[in-house]
């Protein structure tokens, strides 16, 4: 009898042991997320840059040189880089050299994020009084997408991801039928898109989701629920702007439902099917709701606001290292 209480006691004492080592064993310590911090100078800098060239038209000596830049940068920031080339036929009949440029973060996993803005500019200034015949310099609409994603870039090199990164400045997006002319096409814009969406880098390419940026630099700007957005990425529009007025955005990401626009995430969502957003600015005020500058020739760095930048560029950093 006695040594069965004992062995009963021995018994007991192990199990509280064994239980107490389980419990050490699950016990899950939080990891603090290091979320690097948006240098907005920088970004500034990059679309400065771009704007130094002059107005980026296909076929022009400055779109020439400015590729050679975005490649050269994408490259000096640790991505593998691809430069998609072809001949597409703008709506006049205008044969266009494009160049997509792509730069790839982490190629071999699995969990990959498209982040994409287009980098030519107007060939013409179709909303303006003067010189409409002249190409625009484009700071805000292609410089400042273009800005945010390079210094994104730059931080991914410093503030390396485990998930993948595709950055994608897709060509010949701004060289649509202007508004107005008989029997316009819609499908004339965004024909470097509508190309890689078609022909991507990669065969069988795929990307869990991908983020459009056009015109987010303008002062004060609000970026709506895009039609198009809601449409095919609902899931993504809300973990995107859920992050930008967690961190203190909510007068940028507004949450306000607006109509679809023709822009690169159309072709993307509907040709190659991956859920894409776009954070493009909507204003209520212009006749076609875009930023007041748009197509004339004060979209120029004067426009450019700093703040409205750091509030698009942090809010995708956030997303991005919270994968």
């Amino acid at each position: 009898m006695r040594n069965s209480v004992i062995l009963f006691i021995l018994f007991f004492f192990l199990s509280c042991v064994d239980k107490q080592q389980v419990k050490k064993q699950i016990t899950i310590t939080p990891v603090k997320l290091n979320v690097p911090k948006f240098n907005v100078d920088s970004a500034y800098s990059y679309i400065q840059k771009q704007v130094d060239f002059g107005p980026r038209v296909p076929n022009s000596r400055e779109h020439e040189e400015c590729a050679n830049y975005l490649v050269t940068t994408l490259q000096r920031f640790g991505a593998s880089t691809t430069v998609q080339e072809a001949v597409v036929n703008r709506y006049d009949g205008v044969n266009m050299n494009m160049k997509n440029i792509i730069g790839s973060f982490n190629p071999e996993s699995y969990t990959r994020i498209l982040l994409c803005a287009h980098w030519d500019t107007r060939f013409l200034a179709d909303n303006d009084v003067v010189d409409v015949t002249k190409p625009i310099m484009g700071a805000n609409d292609g410089g400042s997408g273009v800005g945010v994603l390079l210094e994104i870039a730059r931080q991914i090199q410093t503030s390396p991801l485990e998930i993948g990164v595709d950055i994608i400045f897709f060509d010949v997006e701004d060289q649509g039928q202007p508004n107005g002319e008989l029997n316009t096409n819609s499908d004339s814009w965004c024909l470097g898109s509508q190309y890689w969406s078609k022909n991507p880098h990669e065969t069988n390419y795929f990307a869990d989701y991908g983020i459009l940026l056009d015109m987010v630099a303008g002062e004060n700007a609000r970026f709506t629920r895009e039609g198009v957005s809601e449409k095919f990425a609902s899931r993504i529009v809300d973990k995107v702007w859920n992050m930008g007025r967690k961190i203190g955005f909510s007068n940028f990401f507004v949450d306000e439902k607006t109509p679809g626009i023709i822009d690169d995430h159309l072709y993307i969502n509907s040709i190659i099917h991956i859920p894409t957003i776009n954070i493009v600015e909507y204003d209520n005020t212009t006749h076609n709701r875009f930023n007041k500058h748009h197509h004339k020739h004060s979209d120029n760095m004067n426009i450019i606001d700093k703040t409205t930048l750091n509030a698009v560029g942090q809010t995708v950093l956030e997303v991005l290292y919270n994968e």
